[in-house]
């Protein structure tokens, strides 16, 4: 069973959470880089703790750095087996999670950056206890295609991608958009005109108001 490593932070007020939000990295980074997001979003979410999980595998191309999966071959069949095999551990991190701090799965909101992102997707929506929503930055779908017959709970999504992004362009969260709605899960989503492969206040004010309504639905939360 993969095990978290990586950061944690809060909850703001030094209590229980009731909250658990994971902040998944990117390709060639680690916990350390989504960390930071924490002490913002949890003025919104002053019950919730955060955590940036360190990706199971070493980076490919560097001798620093992780990755959820090998991205050598980008072709999309690569990037589906990919994320098949890294699922089971992301899954256990969930778990892992829930047992820790004795709260439920629906109390779990996925957030990703990148190739992040496309775990929190592939997944959130595969999970047969739902999450409490899905965050997605600049990423995209993966098995798109395979959606509607394999998606087993509908969480609602936020997807966030900037118009410029040189890394994964816009247009991967546009097609994601479209096959979320066909498979019938609730998404909203929002492109930010000058904003390239990254995260700006604007993303993260979005954020907030996605957490805080994520939030009002957890009992006690």
């Amino acid at each position: 069973m993969a095990r978290i490593t990586g950061p944690k932070w809060g909850p703001r007020d030094g209590g229980a959470p009731k909250m658990i939000v994971f902040l998944l990295h990117g390709l060639g980074a680690d916990g350390n880089d989504l960390i930071d997001l924490a002490p913002s979003w949890g003025n919104t979410v002053p019950d919730a703790v955060f955590l940036a999980p360190h990706a199971p595998e070493p980076y490919d191309d560097a001798p620093i750095g992780r990755q959820w999966f090998s991205l050598t071959d980008r072709s999309a069949p690569a990037r589906l087996a990919g994320a098949q095999v890294a699922r089971p551990a992301l899954d256990a991190m969930i778990d892992e999670a829930c047992a820790t701090y004795g709260l439920p799965a629906s109390a779990v909101v996925l957030m990703g950056f990148s190739q992040g992102a496309m775990m929190a997707l592939y997944t959130g929506l595969r999970r047969a206890e739902p999450v409490a929503g899905i965050m997605a930055y600049s990423g995209m779908l993966i098995g798109a295609e395979t959606l509607a017959e394999e998606v087993v709970s509908r969480p609602p999504v936020l997807l966030v991608h900037g118009e410029v992004d040189e890394v994964v362009p816009a247009a991967a969260s546009r097609q994601a958009e479209s096959a979320l709605r066909a498979a019938g899960v609730p998404v909203e989503s929002t492109f930010s005109p000058r904003l390239g492969h990254g995260i700006d206040d604007a993303s993260l004010s979005i954020g907030a108001l996605f957490l805080q309504r994520a939030a009002a639905g957890i009992p006690g939360a």
